[in-house]
């Protein structure tokens, strides 16, 4: 390998693009081990509905940072940025090439960019919290963050209690709001060459798979939504519901597709004696899930897009893994017994 080449490579995009497929396909080429950048894949029992790699594939290839927690628990940016920088040198000690995988853009973003620190955890404000939450309902404290944190507001349903808890905790502990911390990097003006992308002071590829035809993506969509409900996503979620510790306010089932089959389920279990749903309520859910899906693939392409030193790849076209390899050969990559150090 070249002096200059890649010491990690990143593949980004949006949901149903062909990341993981394209992954596994530049395994065949690379030696490389998977960091799974999503988060969904870090959470036990979440499978179908996350599209979690089977366990041939990660049989067949490395990968981290899945099925790490239950499903109660919580997950971060920061301590995805603290995994990954803990990670990718023990693979770059193994002589193999760190690939990280996903499309949680924000965890991107922080592991590029960098978080400024968030006042830590604070028991008896939240406890406050959620003393005012049982007087005055959720949205009530929605409302009250519109009022102090609009940008984190518009992106939280009235109903998250776990985010909108902690969006209010961040603002009374430092009287700064949660988005504040999410804009650490400053805008760089329009001509400006960007800096090359670092973790861990080494300079990677990050490669964006983005589609040409916002159509074709749409259609992806729906066809893996409707092929979940076939291998038995709607089960996986009851299964998650028989679980006590276990309610729809949490991070991991906030999910997207998790959130909309939990809720028909909801609505399913109001009506006596009925445990199955019809042919029109199913199409329902699919429709539902699928616009839900669409909705988070236009936010990831709009974090993708504010990141400039991405290489695009169209991920419709018919040579993607040709053309995917292609980029990083010029970019440096060689199989020649490298041993890449971070």
């Amino acid at each position: 390998m070249s002096p200059a080449a890649p010491a990690w490579i990143a593949l980004a995009g949006p949901t149903a693009s062909g990341k993981s497929a394209l992954a596994l396909a530049l395994a065949q080429r690379w030696p490389v081990e998977i960091v799974s950048v999503d988060s969904a894949l870090v959470y036990r029992g979440l499978d179908i509905g996350s599209a979690k790699p089977s366990p041939a594939e990660r049989a067949a290839v490395p990968h981290h940072l899945i099925d790490i927690l239950e499903p109660q628990q919580s997950y971060s940016a920061a301590a995805f940025v603290a995994d990954a920088q803990r990670l990718l040198p023990q693979i770059a000690a193994r002589g193999r090439l760190p690939l990280l995988v996903g499309g949680t853009l924000l965890y991107f973003k922080a592991l590029f960019e960098g978080l400024d620190d968030m006042p830590a955890a604070h028991p008896a404000l939240r406890q406050a919290i959620e003393a005012e939450a049982a007087q005055q309902g959720w949205p009530a404290l929605h409302a009250q963050l519109a009022a102090v944190d609009a940008p984190t507001a518009a992106r939280l349903s009235p109903k998250d209690a776990q985010r909108i808890g902690r969006a209010l905790e961040v603002w009374r502990a430092s009287g700064r709001p949660l988005s504040a911390f999410h804009t650490r990097a400053q805008p760089k003006p329009a001509l400006q060459t960007p800096p090359p992308l670092q973790i861990n002071g080494q300079t990677g590829v990050l490669l964006a798979l983005e589609p040409l035809e916002r159509a074709w993506l749409h259609q992806r969509i729906a066809q893996r939504f409707a092929a979940m409900l076939e291998q038995g996503f709607i089960d996986e979620v009851r299964a998650l519901r028989q679980r006590p510790e276990l309610h729809p306010g949490l991070p991991a089932l906030r999910s997207v597709g998790y959130r909309q089959v939990w809720e028909a389920l909801d609505a399913l279990d109001a009506l006596a004696g009925r445990r199955d749903f019809s042919a029109p309520e199913l199409a329902a859910l699919a429709e539902r899930g699928t616009c839900a899906t669409r909705q988070l693939a236009k936010r990831q392409l709009t974090w993708l897009r504010s990141l400039p030193q991405r290489q695009v790849l169209a991920c419709e076209q018919a040579d993607l893994l040709q053309a995917a390899c292609a980029l990083l050969e010029r970019a440096g990559l060689r199989w020649a017994g490298w041993n890449p150090r971070i």
